[in-house]
């Protein structure tokens, strides 16, 4: 009996792209979990309040460069994953740069001053908009096929 492909093969780029993504989340949450430690912010409290803490800004900085990661992260995975139905390599690749520029957004914004997050993280956008088309593209074909 043949062998029925439901995804192509270069699928896999997409899932592993998602794994990654997977990876650099977990990464930032250790890094908040740091700067939990080190600016004295226990749990539960998400910010830290300026009144309360010197270092407010500083870990609040780290806070909201992880949390605006998650605030985007079921949107942009849900886009990568249909988008790459029909278009593996483009999706896989704009998801890979969308991954990169993440961590440069956590990062830049991680040093306390939030500008330094759009420096190069600001291209996320743009591969977001690239897994924007991927994903029309998919639905498109679809209804039409």
């Amino acid at each position: 009996m043949g062998k029925m492909e439901l995804l192509p093969k270069e699928y896999g780029y997409v899932i592993l792209v998602v794994v990654a993504y997977c990876f650099l989340n977990v990464w930032m949450t250790i890094q908040v979990g740091k700067a939990r430690k080190k600016y004295k912010v226990f749990y539960p409290t998400m910010y830290a309040i300026e009144s309360e803490n010197k270092d407010a800004k500083l870990f609040n900085c780290v806070q909201r460069g992880h949390q605006n990661s998650l605030e985007l992260m079921p949107m942009v995975l849900i886009l990568l994953i249909l988008g790459g139905i029909r278009h593996p390599v483009i999706a896989a690749s704009l998801g890979a740069a969308y991954t990169v520029t993440r961590c440069f957004y956590f990062t830049g914004y991680s040093t306390g001053h939030p500008k330094n997050r759009l420096k190069i993280g600001n291209y996320g956008f743009v591969a977001m908009a690239g897994l924007i088309v991927c994903a029309i593209s998919c639905g498109v074909h679809m209804l039409i096929a």
